[in-house]
C-alpha cells in the first residue's frame, strides 16, 4: 500500500512547508496567515507560525474554489 504524501507530513507545517505542499506562494500564504491569525488552523509558538495540516486541508476543501 502506498501512503498518501500528506499522511507522511507532521501534524503542523511551517509556512515554507505549507507553501511547497499546497502550491501556494510563500508571500501569499504569509498574507493569508496574517489575515486569519485567530482561525483554528493557525498555531503561533512565540514568533513562529505553524499551520495545522489536517484542519487547513479541510478549510481549503470547504472554502477555496478554482475558477
Amino acid at each position: 500500500m502506498i501512503a498518501n504524501k500528506s499522511q507522511e507530513l507532521p501534524y503542523t507545517l511551517s509556512i515554507a512547508q505549507t507553501a511547497q505542499c499546497y502550491g501556494i506562494g510563500e508571500k501569499s500564504l504569509r498574507r493569508f496567515v496574517k489575515d486569519h491569525m485567530e482561525d483554528k488552523y493557525i498555531l503561533r509558538i512565540g514568533n513562529t507560525v505553524r499551520i495545522k495540516k489536517n484542519i487547513f486541508e479541510k478549510y481549503l476543501d470547504e472554502n477555496i474554489t478554482v475558477i
